[in-house]
């Protein structure tokens, strides 16, 4: 029992223990795992549920485990967004013809890639200063949005479209999953107040 409390000093409290206070903190629930499905926190924010989860990315004896958050909600309009942080090879893909928005705010236009299906719409969205401080705490990024996807069973509406979030690393940082639960809150009411998504609960989630 001794070794206990050193050993959590050398390597940092668990996944497990990270989560559950994540939950505790913005008032949700941590879902233990089994050996049919891994663990998950999920909150409610308004009409929305946030979860956040591991997907097993590849089969077989050497998966790799990457950290997704999600949040189905009822699109009004079909806008389309992504946000990533630019990289070494960002000049390639502009080159190749990938698109990169301006949205009128440096240094985060220089700073994240910026695609979307609707101009003026991420402009709106982007706008919102909290969004965009929110995007820049996270040292990784990939976040946007995308037609929703069915969770176990039954199908998914139509109409209803899915924030996503997700990282290649197994994410234990809490003050990191905090402010991803709080981008994920923030853009969603965003969404509603410029009139690209409805406050109204989805069916399925």
């Amino acid at each position: 029992m001794g070794l206990l409390p050193e050993l959590t000093n050398l390597f940092g409290p668990s996944r497990e223990e990270v989560w559950r206070e994540l939950a505790r903190q913005v008032g949700g629930w941590y879902v233990e795992g089994n050996h049919w499905r891994l663990e998950k926190v999920e909150a409610r924010v308004k009409n929305w549920t946030i979860t956040l989860d591991i997907q097993r990315v590849g089969i077989g004896e050497n998966p790799t485990f990457c950290t997704r958050l999600r949040a189905p909600y009822v699109e009004a309009g079909d806008f389309r967004f992504q946000v990533y942080r630019a990289g070494v090879f960002s000049w390639l893909g502009k080159w190749l013809g990938v698109q990169d928005l301006v949205v009128g705010h440096e240094p985060f236009d220089t700073d994240f890639v910026i695609q979307a299906n609707d101009e003026r719409r991420v402009r709106e969205l982007l706008g919102n200063a909290r969004i965009r401080e929110l995007i820049t705490r996270q040292p990784r990024i990939h976040f946007g949005s995308q037609p929703g996807q069915a969770w176990g069973e039954g199908a998914v509406p139509p109409g209803v479209s899915e924030l996503r979030f997700h990282d290649r690393d197994a994410i234990k940082d809490i003050g990191r999953l905090r402010s991803l639960y709080d981008l994920f809150a923030e853009t969603l009411d965003q969404l509603c107040r410029q009139g690209s998504a409805s406050p109204r609960h989805p069916v399925a989630e």
